[in-house]
Formats: structure tokens, C-alpha cells, sequence
């Protein structure tokens, strides 16, 4: 009896037991939650890292142009271009074009020294990216004077106006020679000459002010009566600046450079003999032009206010002047001007 219920008990839970070991089997195969959402996670990082490698498109940039000889002008770019087209205002005949990132130009001719050029270019990069420019080029001014600055009339009263006078100490062109006033902050550059020739001797008067519309005339040929407003001078060179505003100061820098920033003269004005400048403008000024070896103080230091030619004797006259001693030789100091009498301004004249 006892042998019989045994075999009926293992013949109801072997079934079980097989059942039991079958579904164990299976539970392998069904993927966990876990599992699955760390799978999209890792995928979607990697796609991730691939769409930020993809490297960002690429174009060429048109950076600058300069003459870089009378008969040679340079053009640079970024990357290497291929020039689709390139012409001048007032029209210059050239050769072909170079490509590459450095595109050189040879002209057919020799324009006059410091003419004023507008170029326009068409390029296309390696991507088949357009590029334009337009930009303003100046003619290389191998001929470039020697010259100082001779007299300045800072204060202004009709008729009368401020000017700046140059006296020319070589044969040579005005063309692109550039004057400053560093108490213009805004826009130190007050003019630029065209190119006009010029003789060793000759006076050279820079108009501050227009006054008489249609009789201020540049004298840019051999006639030197051509110009008539105030304080035109028949026997100098009269230039204008065509404005009515305050340029020139009593405390100011004044410099002449030319087109390659070489600082032909200069001279430092100050109304008070301070330690120091008031005005960065013109502390940037004084260190400028002692680092160019244009302007210094008596001892060959830095100009201060107390170094720089003295204009408080002018007051409010506009008959007086600041004026060089034509007779000294050229020292870069204060020592080499004065203040003239009352009715002593002399513009396109010799100094009194």
C-alpha cells in the first residue's frame, strides 16, 4: 500500500516539475525594461556625437587691398579664391588676375603718386562660395616730399579762420600724404592731398574752413592765384577743407604722415603747462610721436603739456599764430616756436 501512494505522489508533481523547468527556460529571452531603455540611451548619445562631428562649411573672406608698389596691387583673402572679375574707378589696364590667397595684380601703367582708386571684385572659393568687395585704394607716392610744419591759427572770428601751413623742403607729390590734429578725437584725420606736384620753397596753406563758396579752390596746378577766400595766399598753394567746424586747438597734436605711416613732421600745443595730459587722446598722441622720433621734449623724454610749445599767449586772438623759426634747424621741440604778435599770422607767407 505504502508503495503504491509513492508512485501515484511522483506521478503528480513530475509534470509539475517539467512544466516549472521549461518557463525558467524561457525567461532568458524576454528582454527587461532596463535593458531596454539603457539601449536607447546609449544610441541616442552616439548619434549624437556624430551630428556635433560634422565639420561646419567653410568660405573665403575678402580681408584687405593695398598698392604695394607704383605698378603692383595685392589683394587678400582668407582662404585661396579664383578672381571672376575685378575693375578700377577712374579704369586702371592691368594684367591677369593671380589666384591663391594672395592675389597680385600688375598694371599696364604708372598712375599719378596717391591717386584715389575704387576697386570692385568678384571672387569665388574653393566651395563655390561668391565673394564681393569694394574698397578704396590709394596710388603708391614714391615721390613724397621732405616738409615741416611752418604755422597754425588755432582761434577763429570771421572773416578770419584756422589754418595749418606747411613749408616744402624738397621737390616731390602731395599725393595721399595725410594731417591730423589729435584734438579732433572723433576723426584725428582732418584731410588727405591729392596728388598735385610740389617745389622745393614753396608754402603749402591748409584751409580749415570753407567760407565763400565757389572761390575756395584746390591748387593742384601751376596757377597759384587761381583761389580767392579768406586768407588765400596768390604766391602759396591753397587747400580746403569744405566744413565750418573747430579742428584745430590750442592744446592739440598735429602730425603729417604718409601713405606707408611714416610721420614727416609734427608739433605738440598745450594752454597750460601741466604734468600730464588731461586727455588720453592726447597722452596716445605724445607717445605716438615719440616712438616715430617726431616730436619730443627738450631733455629727448616723452612730451607732457609742460614740454609742448606754450600757446597761451594767444588768448582769443585770431591775428596771432604759432610759428617756426624758418632759421633753426628742424630739433622735434618746442624750442623751434613762438607766438607772434598781434596781427603776426602770415599764412602762405614767410614767418615773421
Amino acid at each position: 500500500m505504502r508503495r503504491l501512494c509513492f508512485c501515484l505522489m511522483v506521478l503528480f508533481i513530475l509534470p509539475v516539475l517539467i512544466s516549472s523547468c521549461s518557463l525558467g527556460a524561457e525567461d532568458p529571452l524576454v528582454p527587461e525594461p532596463e535593458d531596454e531603455e539603457e539601449t536607447t540611451i546609449v544610441e541616442s548619445y552616439e548619434e549624437k556625437e556624430v551630428e556635433e562631428e560634422k565639420p561646419e562649411i567653410l568660405a573665403a573672406e575678402f580681408l584687405s587691398g593695398k598698392f604695394v608698389s607704383e605698378t603692383e596691387i595685392e589683394f587678400y583673402f582668407s582662404f585661396p579664391v579664383t578672381i571672376l572679375s575685378l575693375s578700377f574707378d577712374p579704369p586702371l589696364e592691368t594684367g591677369p588676375a593671380e589666384n591663391g590667397s594672395e592675389v597680385k595684380v600688375i598694371l599696364d601703367e604708372i598712375p599719378e603718386p596717391g591717386l584715389r582708386f575704387s576697386a570692385s571684385i568678384e571672387a569665388e572659393d574653393e566651395w563655390e562660395n561668391l565673394i564681393t568687395a569694394q574698397i578704396t585704394l590709394f596710388a603708391q607716392n614714391n615721390k613724397v616730399p621732405n616738409l615741416q610744419i611752418n604755422e597754425l591759427r588755432t582761434e577763429y572770428s570771421k572773416p578770419r579762420a584756422e589754418f595749418i601751413e606747411l613749408k616744402i623742403l624738397s621737390d616731390g607729390n602731395l599725393g595721399a600724404i595725410r594731417v591730423f590734429a589729435a584734438g579732433n578725437n572723433a576723426a584725428p584725420l582732418i584731410y588727405q592731398f591729392p596728388p598735385v606736384e610740389v617745389s622745393e620753397g614753396e608754402y603749402v596753406v591748409l584751409h580749415l574752413r570753407t567760407l565763400e563758396e565757389g572761390l575756395c579752390v584746390d591748387e593742384i596746378g601751376e596757377d597759384l592765384a587761381e583761389s580767392g577766400g579768406t586768407d588765400s595766399c596768390p604766391s602759396a598753394r591753397d587747400f580746403w577743407i569744405p566744413q565750418s567746424v573747430k579742428l584745430l586747438r590750442k592744446t592739440d597734436a598735429v602730425y603729417v604722415m604718409d601713405q606707408d605711416d611714416n610721420v614727416l613732421d609734427a608739433v605738440m600745443i598745450s594752454e597750460t603747462p601741466d604734468a600730464a595730459w588731461g586727455k588720453e587722446y592726447l597722452a596716445s598722441a605724445a607717445s605716438f610721436l615719440f616712438a616715430k622720433g617726431a616730436w619730443k621734449s627738450p631733455s629727448g623724454t616723452m612730451c607732457q603739456p609742460v614740454d609742448a610749445v606754450d600757446s597761451s599767449g594767444i588768448k582769443t586772438s585770431a591775428t596771432r599764430s604759432i610759428s617756426r623759426d624758418e632759421e633753426l634747424e628742424n630739433s622735434k621741440t618746442a624750442a623751434d616756436w613762438h607766438i607772434t604778435e598781434i596781427g603776426g599770422a602770415t599764412p602762405g607767407l614767410p614767418n615773421k
